[in-house]
């Protein structure tokens, strides 16, 4: 293992094994089919069965409960992904595995029946399942022994994650909103495809990295294996600690299917109800109930250092399961928001402007990333020169889809904007704006982790509050306006800011304050918490209609404003409870 670690070194670009940026384009192609068939999938469900583009015209309280349902089981696949990689066959096998079966979902979703909707969103959660874990699992393993470099190739890992994001709504949307929807989820599965190509051809680069597991007797890598053993056995799982977890599996996935499904379909295997609530909640509340004792009783058996810790980590996943939901809004009601409530038609000057702008945002990133796919080619084409050639079909459909984009665009006289382009705005930002967090992080201002915690939330409570304030002159019930532009793209960037703030430093404060033999639970823990946001992101966002037509779409988005304000002060006023309790960790 550590021959081939020191082999993937000796062919660096930008200071980094080029295999870093075999993982890093296969992750840009994989998150393009990702984000480029999500932001159309909410648009789709709810587009009139009558028009230029009909869609289904689903309620949108339907369409956000298969949506959150789907996020949802996106985080939950992981964790057993993880584990038949780790087990079996191996974190490369389970990376072309995961690329192959979401190609598969994605081609079932260009059919456009209800049968291939649900296949293909099946398809995409099984894929997912095996690829997402597996592919960072992989540069833990290159980068093993040179932990002082894992900052650096974990940061340009999440530039691809985030170019893969903007590139992928932007032509996605932009192909299904003009001529079609099925043009948007099958462009998602050829770059799905291309991506899996270009990583098979690959393999060799990476020599035994992310190979078959061996066996505790094979392994030879200055590791004590015996050690490891009395380490896990430290605090064991229990009968009743099985129990709890199967019980409560069952529970929280029976809701998670039942939800969509008594909505969509009448199809209701929960219909019971205690006093007021109803099967599905009651259901819920128990598996929630039950996780609960799993945990603190688990804890309550640590010493007091590990326990506070991980107590510590608790109260964060809390406060990580509500910025989900309200962060999650971005993919869900905001781009309903964008479609139905946002002026997007520009004219005169304002057009010419926009598409001055819109070119530069389209071409200068994917410049950037065509410089750092030339380097990886003069690194690795005499071997991997197949691979090589297959990243150049991707890229120069790319090339050819956004110059004929902006050709159309310029065509124009006026311009419409795609209410699929604002969903761009998230990923650019990041792009933009992390190098500044990430010195402010390594400055002596650094925040504490309560505090960054909530100022993520307060920013994010900020971005609703500008939907708050120019949604104001919105009558109750309207289905239709024209809100300026301007506010939805304050409030990306107010949001976008909350995110830099909360999403990459929960797992960081995780892998820190976790002992090493409970790192895989807790990992496994934090994208439950992930997952109960994402479903809780659909469950809310399917009130709009509701509270639109009862109060007013303002006090739609006021709800998220109060409740990730007063949530980031509560994170704030116990900075120093939480200080103590994660014992000098900072």
């Amino acid at each position: 293992m550590n021959t081939d670690i020191e082999n993937l070194f000796k062919d660096r670009v930008l200071g980094h094994p080029a295999g870093l940026f075999v993982l890093f384009f296969t992750e840009m192609w994989e998150r393009f089919s990702f984000y480029g068939m999500r932001v159309l999938l909410v648009l789709f469900l709810t587009a009139p069965l009558i028009g230029d583009n009909p869609g289904w015209e689903w309620p949108r309280e339907h369409a956000l409960a298969l949506i959150g349902t789907y996020a949802s089981l996106l985080y939950l696949t992981p964790i057993l992904g993880g584990y038949i990689a780790d087990k079996l066959i191996g974190y490369k096998k389970a990376i072309i595995i995961g690329c192959a079966v979401m190609t598969l979902g994605h081609a079932c979703m260009t059919i456009e029946t209800v049968w291939s909707l649900y296949v293909g969103l099946a398809l995409l959660v099984i894929g997912t399942g095996f690829f997402k874990p597996n592919i960072t699992s992989v540069i833990s393993e290159m980068y093993r022994g040179k932990e002082s470099k894992k900052d650096g190739a974990y940061t340009i890992f999440y530039m691809g994650v985030n170019a893969g994001a903007f590139f992928g709504m932007m032509l996605c949307g932009y192909l299904a909103e003009n001529y079609g929807w099925s043009w948007g989820f099958g462009l998602a599965g050829i770059f799905m495809f291309l991506g899996m190509i270009q990583f098979w051809l690959a393999g060799n680069l990476f020599g035994k990295i992310g190979d078959k597991p061996l066996k505790a007797s094979e392994v030879n890598d200055n590791v004590d294996a015996a050690e490891f053993e009395v380490e896990e056995k430290l605090n064991p799982f229990t009968r009743l600690d099985y129990i709890l977890i199967i019980l409560s599996s069952i529970g929280g996935l029976l809701y998670l299917f039942n939800d969509p499904l008594s909505k969509i379909e009448n199809i209701n295997f929960l219909n019971f109800s205690v006093g007021e609530l109803d099967g599905s909640t009651v259901t819920v509340l128990i598996a929630l109930l039950l996780f609960l004792i799993l945990i603190i009783s688990r804890t309550l058996r640590y010493t007091k250092l590990v326990r506070n810790r991980i107590f510590a980590v608790s109260i964060f996943g809390i406060f990580t399961v509500i910025f989900f939901a309200t962060f999650e809004q971005n993919l869900g009601t905001m781009t309903i928001f964008a479609r139905d409530y946002t002026d997007r038609t520009l004219t005169g000057s304002a057009s010419l402007i926009f598409k001055i702008v819109d070119a530069l945002l389209t071409t200068v990133p994917m410049m950037i990333i065509t410089w750092v796919l030339y380097l990886l080619f003069k690194k690795t084409y005499s071997r991997i020169p197949f691979s090589n050639i297959a990243l150049a079909i991707a890229f120069l459909g790319i090339w050819g889809l956004l110059i004929f984009r902006l050709y159309e665009k310029f065509a124009q006289e006026g311009n419409e904007v795609e209410a699929s382009w604002f969903a761009i705005l998230n990923s650019f930002f990041i792009i933009t704006l992390a190098p500044l967090f990430s010195r402010w992080w390594e400055s002596k201002y650094n925040p504490s982790a309560a505090h960054k915690y909530g100022i993520g939330l307060i920013l994010q409570g900020l971005g609703f509050a500008v939907l708050v304030f120019g949604t104001l002159n919105i009558a109750p019930g309207a289905a239709t306006a024209s809100v300026s532009m301007i506010y939805l793209i304050f409030a990306y960037l107010l949001i976008t800011m909350g995110e830099l703030c909360v999403s990459p430093v929960g797992l960081s404060y995780l892998s820190k304050l976790v002992p090493p033999r409970m790192i895989g639970f807790m990992f496994g823990i934090w994208y439950l918490a992930i997952a109960i946001g994402q479903k809780m992101a659909g469950t809310l966002g399917g009130m709009i209609d509701e509270i639109t037509a009862e109060y007013s779409l303002s006090s739609f988005f006021l709800i998220f404003t109060i409740l990730c304000v007063m949530l980031g002060l509560i994170s704030i006023v116990l900075n120093r409870p939480l200080k103590r309790m994660m014992h000098g960790i900072r």
